[in-house]
């Protein structure tokens, strides 16, 4: 898969200040998230990248990294690097949930601790279609996950923090519907298309991209979803064009979505076949 023109090009910066800085240190670099699933969005999506190295950071490596990243930064505002430094032997260590403390970037910060994209998706996607610039194939680093391992998860994250997520926006829902139109933006996007997103995993059995989720949604659903739905993709097109008349009803729209959704998702059978 070819990847779109500005990634290639912060890629290749990317790669240059790595080799000239860490030239014996890094072994692998991975890419997942949206780009591996060829669902890139100009000045939405980030570059989820994973970075291997073969020991362990300095605090004056950290501030190399920090430069390195700021560079890019300055010179690319969008899209943002997001990832991970981690040694390959700490893969082995990812699969029984001991996840360790890492350097990784994001939001502009570089930061040491636990890491919070080491999960069942993001090795279901490194692995089935991660793409490698530079290294050997995701799959000879990464943890094996199973289908019913990929499943579970969402199933749990469903039922915990999408749970108290939905549950916390209905008890401030008055506070919600003043907030400022960017930011119920956010909320009705991450909601509608995240919760989309497990609803295709659990019947599916695959991982799809935040828009592939929307178009899975209407194609699904009842019609009696599909407004709010054309909403949150038409949010994350970064389309101008209103579809509601109020950000109450569309903000009430969203919550009755995400509990319609959860319900559904919790009918199906927990078995794989």
């Amino acid at each position: 898969m070819s990847l779109p023109k500005i990634v290639e090009t912060v890629l290749d910066d990317y790669l240059d200040l790595v080799d000239q800085h860490f030239p014996d240190i890094v072994k692998g670099i991975f890419i997942h998230g949206s780009i591996a699933l060829d669902a890139y969005v100009d000045d939405s999506s980030d570059i989820d990248f994973i970075t291997v190295i073969n020991q362990p950071l300095t605090e004056i490596d950290a501030e190399t990294l920090f430069a390195i990243h700021t560079v890019i930064r300055e010179k690319y505002p969008k899209p943002e690097l997001d990832g991970v430094y981690i040694q390959s032997p700490d893969f082995s260590k990812l699969s029984v949930n001991d996840r360790g403390k890492y350097f990784y970037y994001n939001s502009e910060k570089l930061l040491f601790g636990e890491y919070f994209n080491f999960n069942p998706v993001t090795w279901w996607i490194l692995n089935n279609k991660g793409i490698t610039i530079l290294g050997n194939e995701p799959e000879a680093w990464s943890p094996d996950i199973q289908v019913d391992e990929l499943t579970r998860y969402v199933r749990d994250n469903m039922n915990s923090y999408w749970k108290n997520y939905v549950s916390k926006a209905e008890q401030s829902f008055e506070k919600l519907v003043h907030l400022p139109t960017e930011e119920i933006d956010f909320q009705i996007e991450w909601t509608v298309l995240g919760l989309l997103r497990q609803f295709y995993t659990l019947n599916e059995y695959d991982i799809i991209s935040k828009l592939g989720a929307g178009k899975y949604g209407l194609q699904q659903l009842p019609a009696e979803w599909h407004l709010v739905i054309k909403e949150a993709i038409r949010i994350r097109k970064g389309s101008r064009k209103a579809i509601f008349n109020s950000d109450r009803e569309r903000v009430e729209q969203t919550i009755n979505l995400a509990k319609y959704i959860m319900i559904e998702c919790n009918k199906l059978e927990n078995n794989v076949s």
